[in-house]
Parts: structure tokens; C-alpha cells; sequence
């Protein structure tokens, strides 16, 4: 069993895009697993988390389905924050997460993102001049998924889907645009306004499930007080502030 878990936690950081997985953590340091879209919103939440607490924060993001899989078969995180709750579910449901802790922080947001053609609409995206067309992986990415369901819902996907390249996460969409690898990408708008430069358009919420969002806190080891107390704080009056700044907001925001 324990070797079953150091294989996962060694596959997971061979995915993850950045920096932070350790055999061991120091005592004190919580371990996140986020979904991609939060890499900017949550390395600021953690900074602000630390300097109220003390407490050091160390991420992996990734797409909530594999950071799902990987918690499921035993990777040691203390916080799963899932851009979609049915992953919390997954999580849980596996009884490697406490489902007692579980808390909504957001309704993520959808845009359709270019740097370097015109946008003024999702359905820009048939014309030629977009010959690669990034989103995230639906099979396991919630962006991706919700993605693929605005362009079926919109009558467009038939048109664009021989062009469609398809990332691990929605940050890698965010890359692959900025570093020309695609025309454009739809994203997360947590990613695209963080981003210079380039021209975004929103994507109407209701022609995809809904992006809600949710964190829990797993697993039993050194960081699970910590742990709680990150998990508190992304939803407490300082954490929201932030998380409002990246368009991450609860009903009645």
C-alpha cells in the first residue's frame, strides 16, 4: 500500500505544471491540490494565508479529474479545491476526503481568448483565421467540458472540431495561446485577466453547465490543522477579496 502511494504521488508530480510536490512536507505546510484555472488566484490566497498564519502553502494544479484520480488512489494532499463539485464527490465518495469540510468558493467563468486575432464573439471561431482552436481535455477538464457544451449548444462544434487541440489543463489552453501553439483558446476568466495583452470575450454561462466550484480537506496527516485552516480562510472576508479579484464569486457577490 505504501508503495502504491509514493508511485502515485511520483506520477502526480511528473503531470503537475508547477513546482511543490515533496515526499515530505515540513510540518506546518499544507498540500493543495487545485484545479488549473486557480494557479494565480490561489498562489496569492496562500501568500496572503501565510503571513496571517504562518502556515506555508504548497500547490499542484492540474485538472480536477486527474488531481481526482491521483487523491482517490492516495497522493498525501491535505485540500482538494475542485473546479467542478462532482470531483469533490469523487473524492469523497472514496473516503479519502471529509466530505463534513466540503464548502463551495466560486462559479467559474468561461472566455474565448486570442493574442493575436480580433475577437468579438465565441462564434468568431468558425472563420479560417483560427486554424487551432485550444480548450482544455473535456474528458477530465471542466473547462474543456464546458467548452465542447457552448459550441454544441451554439451549433458551432461540427464546424471547428477538426481543429480543436485539446491540453492536459486549462492553464496549459492559456499557454498554448499566448505562446502561439493555438489561434485561440476558451479559458478560465481567473486566467485571462491576469494575462496581458491579447483580446478576450466572455462566454454566456448558460450555454454550459454551471462552473461551480468546490474545496475539502483530506487525508489525516501533519498539515490536516493547517489544512482546515486554509480551507477556512479561502472563504474567509481577506480570502474572498481575493478570490473576487479573479472572478471566483458565491451567490449574492
Amino acid at each position: 500500500m505504501i508503495a502504491r502511494r509514493w508511485l502515485a504521488l511520483a506520477v502526480l508530480c511528473a503531470l503537475a505544471l508547477t513546482t511543490g510536490c515533496r515526499r515530505r512536507a515540513p510540518a506546518g505546510t499544507v498540500r493543495v491540490a487545485a484545479a488549473a484555472d486557480l494557479a494565480r488566484a490561489f498562489e496569492e490566497v496562500g501568500k496572503a494565508f501565510k503571513a496571517k498564519t504562518g502556515a506555508s502553502v504548497v500547490f499542484t494544479f492540474h485538472s480536477s479529474g486527474l488531481l481526482a484520480k491521483q487523491i482517490a488512489e492516495g497522493a498525501p494532499f491535505d485540500v482538494y479545491a475542485a473546479a467542478a463539485k462532482s470531483y469533490v464527490d469523487d473524492v469523497v465518495k472514496a473516503g479519502a476526503c471529509d466530505a463534513s469540510t466540503r464548502a463551495p468558493y466560486g462559479r467559474g467563468r468561461l472566455v474565448v481568448w486570442s493574442k493575436g486575432q480580433p475577437l468579438t464573439a465565441i462564434t468568431d471561431l468558425t472563420d479560417p483565421r483560427f486554424a487551432k482552436i485550444a480548450i482544455a481535455n473535456p474528458d477530465h477538464a471542466p473547462y474543456g467540458k464546458a467548452a465542447k457544451q457552448a459550441l454544441e449548444k451554439l451549433g458551432l462544434w461540427s464546424q471547428v472540431a477538426g481543429r480543436m487541440v485539446y491540453a492536459d489543463n486549462v492553464q496549459v489552453t492559456m499557454q498554448w495561446a499566448q505562446d502561439g501553439s493555438a489561434d485561440a483558446s476558451i479559458v478560465a476568466l481567473s486566467l485571462a485577466t491576469v494575462t496581458q495583452g491579447g483580446t478576450s470575450v466572455p462566454v454566456d454561462p448558460a450555454l454550459h453547465d454551471p462552473l461551480d466550484q468546490e474545496l475539502v480537506v483530506c487525508g489525516k496527516g501533519g498539515g490536516s490543522a493547517s489544512a482546515k485552516q486554509f480551507a477556512q480562510f479561502v472563504n474567509s472576508p481577506d480570502g474572498r477579496a481575493i478570490m473576487r479579484n479573479y472572478g471566483f464569486r458565491l451567490p449574492g457577490e
